[in-house]
């Protein structure tokens, strides 16, 4: 049976539950993520959730921190396992591109181990001119994440 989606911003809508277990026990990136990080970096971001509508649970989460003009970071997308390979993720990453809100953008930025092919497909590329990036850890916060 062909699922009925629906992204939505509207954070008041998010799982917290959901998206926590997925971030901190089977993401790479976020593993041990406290509810706590979770919640403080939705509250800081502009957020996109997927539901199935036919059952209204999210399957599928992404966010992005941003000014609105210079730069938009995507992270934290994912789809639960049993409905990857949907091309649910491409909708998110779609929705996330064309958000009225962000189209004033310069660039939008992430960082990726495993889907480099995905986000190709949306004209990412490596970053031009990476000598001119710089980078400073807070070496006071030891997080992996």
């Amino acid at each position: 049976m062909e699922q009925v989606l629906e992204i939505t911003t509207d954070k008041n809508r998010i799982n917290l539950e959901f998206v926590h277990s997925y971030l901190s026990n089977t993401s790479y990136w976020a593993k041990g993520r406290s509810l706590e990080d979770v919640r403080l970096s939705i509250a800081n971001s502009l957020c996109f959730s997927l539901f199935c509508k036919t059952s209204n649970s999210q399957i599928g989460f992404a966010r992005v921190a941003t000014d609105y003009v210079v730069f938009a970071w995507i992270m934290d997308v994912f789809v639960a396992d049993e409905f990857k390979g949907k091309g649910y993720g491409k909708m998110l990453v779609n929705q996330i591109l064309n958000h009225p809100d962000l189209q004033n953008v310069n660039g939008f930025g992430l960082r990726t181990s495993d889907a480099h092919g995905l986000y190709r497909q949306f004209g990412f590329t490596k970053i031009p001119d990476p000598e001119t990036w710089m980078f400073k850890k807070n070496k006071n916060i030891n997080r992996k994440y």
